[in-house]
């Protein structure tokens, strides 16, 4: 990052520059659809901005896909060269390893009581905080207005709405009446949503543990294998094989009657013209069930010291101005209360305040068990089979449960 002024010689290392400075490197996930959206963009402009404030701070910025980051860090933190804070999908290994600097160790009390309280709950291990939600999502049933509008049908109110209003889009000649995406590239979060949406979960909520083949989840898997997909209704790719990125491109084209889907495909559906109902997932019998929701993290490691600089960055980071910059760009939803009011109160945010609603009760992933990262892969890579001819929602939940408690205790 040249323009930046950035002065890091070693990969991986916050470093001291010639004049005193601190240099500080954060590395990111890019949130953008492409180099007209690259989230460098905006950390660059924010790093200029503070850096002006605090000459005595530098910070690098490291942009990496989605795809990448998570794992990048993960050998930065194995090769010794952890950045002194990392934006990316999970922090509960790193804190259980002692890596990384516990909240209120490094932020300002009005900065760390400002998040959400569902949200910093989730970024605690035995009680202590050291994720800081950076953005968060909430999920909801999208569905095609036009399409419905042609068959007559309204919204759906229960699972048997579901049913017959994808049975009325099939007989209308839509590709796919419902897509299910169980495959590999968030099968996790599909699960989920469907799971709670069936009175279930990944955890019991007596005691924290997995759950996983619950009753109501076995139900919920039974039901999607012989309603939705054994009768058709999930269009011509298996589920197993459908990823959300293929689903959602093909809803933003016109050819699926109904998904899940969170507040970016909002903004792709508007941009390709299709005209957007969203509703919280029905519960199995019209009752309303949480919805999922979504946070991605941010994370500071005790490897390079510089709590104090880390801490002026990050509060910086949270102001309301900064948070609102980037969820308005990617059409995502903010960590802090002041910036949820803010969001509510502007009428150029409206179409985000149906997630917003749902977002203070959404259940987020058990993002706080080291195991939740391979239990999270373990579904990914086998749910979808669940739902396949032949297959038995009982089994494969069983023998993902039976592996989820085994991690757990072996944590």
């Amino acid at each position: 990052m040249a323009a930046l002024g950035m002065t890091m010689a070693l990969a991986g290392c916050g470093s001291t520059a010639g004049s005193g400075d601190v240099t500080l490197r954060l590395v990111a996930a890019d949130y953008g659809n492409g180099s007209s959206d690259r989230s460098d963009k905006y950390w660059a402009e924010l790093a200029r901005n503070f850096e002006s404030e605090h000459p005595g701070i530098k910070i690098d910025i490291d942009v990496r896909s989605w795809k990448t980051v998570d794992k990048d860090v993960a050998d930065m933190v194995a090769q010794d060269k952890a950045p002194d804070m990392a934006q990316i999908g999970s922090y509960a290994d790193y804190a259980k390893q002692d890596k990384l600097y516990t909240a209120d160790q490094i932020l300002s009390v009005p900065t760390q009581a400002n998040f959400l309280s569902q949200l910093a709950d989730a970024g605690k291990v035995n009680r202590i905080q050291y994720g800081l939600p950076f953005i968060a999502s909430a999920r909801l049933l999208f569905y095609n207005k036009k399409l419905f509008g042609q068959s007559g049908l309204s919204a759906p109110k229960n699972w048997d709405d579901i049913q017959s209003d994808a049975e009325a889009l099939k007989a209308a000649g839509v590709t796919t009446p419902i897509a299910l995406p169980l495959g590999s590239e968030e099968a996790q979060g599909e699960t989920m949503m469907w799971l709670l949406a069936g009175g279930g979960g990944y955890l019991n909520n007596a005691d924290g543990s997995y759950d996983i083949d619950s009753d109501p989840n076995i139900k919920t898997f039974n039901w999607l294998k012989k309603n939705l997909v054994g009768a058709g209704l999930t269009g011509p790719i298996a589920p197993a094989k459908l990823d959300r990125t293929t689903a959602f491109k093909a809803f933003t084209s016109g050819q699926v009657g109904m998904l899940n889907g969170h507040p970016t495909l909002l903004l792709d559906a508007r941009k390709a013209g299709i005209d957007v109902g969203m509703l919280p997932l029905p519960g199995f019998d019209g009752k309303p069930k949480p919805s999922m929701g979504v946070a991605d993290w941010m994370m500071a490691f005790k490897q390079n010291g510089h709590a104090k600089e880390i801490g002026a960055f990050l509060d910086y980071v949270y102001e309301d101005k900064n948070v609102l910059d980037f969820v308005g760009q990617y059409d995502l939803l903010p960590v802090t209360y002041s910036a949820n009011e803010a969001m509510a109160a502007d009428s150029a945010y409206k179409e985000l305040s149906t997630f917003q609603q749902v977002l203070p009760t959404a259940e987020l992933y058990p993002s706080g068990k080291k195991s939740w990262g391979g239990v999270s892969q373990d579904i990914k890579d086998n749910i979808g089979k669940a739902v396949e001819p032949g297959g038995n929602p009982g089994v494969i939940l069983g023998r993902i449960a039976r592996d989820a408690t085994a991690a757990e205790v072996a944590e």
